[in-house]
């Protein structure tokens, strides 16, 4: 299992796998903390759910991303993943695997700070709002309109209903969040719209040349560079003199093969070809590219 999470992160243009693995790893941790100490539990959320107060904020700054990371329910984060994997799918195919990350932690700021906005300057609007907000949604959000924007015919195959077009998913669930900014979950629903607006200025922005996201990939490259092995130079010395004699002594085997019309055996000529099929043309070296042009000569 260790090694299969490992080819998860190290494998190139996998961001919406690692994502949603962090998201169920981050589950299973939380809950696991509730079940083992619900008295700790309440101190270690301080550190992972935003909170409305800014004095909270203040000291837990880094919350106004992790929060996206973390689940509580069960069926919170269901929904939440299936939502993602199936519009994550979309912008990561069409936009790249990057920009899928930019989309998720962008809509993620802009629903901590739409929630964050509401919560201290709107009074009237704390009802329902609760304290603390966690939960991917908001950056969930901003990956469905992202994609419906970016392709707003394309469809998906529901059961029982059929082809339906992803903008009027999209249309449905931000619909769906406007009609209860009075219910319970008031401060959610907030974050969704936040994460909802984010997803259609991202790919708006991408239309009109703009990357708002590319400080991220920024960020994200100095990150990984820092864990990437570095190769390492090996400097050999030879002196001039044998320098020139295996100089010549190629140029001499060159001249002798182009003067007797040489050719590599089928065997040779395999073992080249399969070094251009796993390697590249480029790959190979003077001496092997010379056999294969002898090949080539020979068979016409």
């Amino acid at each position: 299992m260790l090694n299969d999470l490992k080819n998860a992160f190290r494998k190139p243009n996998n961001a919406l796998t690692q994502i949603i693995i962090i998201n169920v790893i981050g589950w299973v941790a939380i809950n696991l903390i509730y079940v083992i100490s619900p008295s700790f539990f309440k101190t270690f959320s301080k550190f992972l759910f935003v909170s409305g107060s800014l004095t909270e904020l203040m000291f837990h700054p880094w919350t106004v991303l992790t929060y996206a990371f973390s689940h509580h329910d069960l069926l919170h984060i269901v929904f939440n993943m299936l939502t993602l994997y199936w519009f994550g799918m979309l912008v990561s195919e069409y936009l790249n695997s990057k920009r899928l990350i930019s989309l998720y932690v962008l809509g993620a700021l802009a629903g901590a700070v739409s929630y964050i906005l509401i919560y201290n300057f709107f009074p009237g609007a704390k009802t329902g709002m609760g304290g603390t907000m966690l939960g991917a949604s908001g950056a969930v959000f901003a990956v469905v309109v992202g994609a419906a924007t970016l392709m707003p015919n394309y469809s998906f195959h529901l059961i029982f209903i059929g082809p339906v077009r992803i903008k009027y998913i999209a249309a449905l669930l931000v619909l769906l969040s406007v009609f209860q900014l009075r219910g319970m979950n008031a401060g959610g629903q907030v974050a969704h719209l936040g994460g909802a607006l984010m997803g259609y200025l991202f790919v708006i922005s991408l239309n009109r040349g703009t990357d708002l996201g590319g400080w991220i990939h920024y960020i994200i490259d100095g990150f990984t560079g820092l864990f990437r092995k570095k190769s390492k130079m090996k400097v050999t010395y030879r002196s001039k003199v044998a320098a020139n004699a295996g100089t010549n002594y190629a140029n001499a085997n060159r001249n002798s093969a182009n003067a007797g019309n040489g050719t590599p055996d089928q065997a040779e000529i395999d073992a080249i070809l399969d070094k251009i099929s796993e390697s590249g043309y480029e790959s190979l070296s003077k001496e092997e590219k010379q056999q294969l042009f002898n090949a080539s000569k020979k068979e016409k």
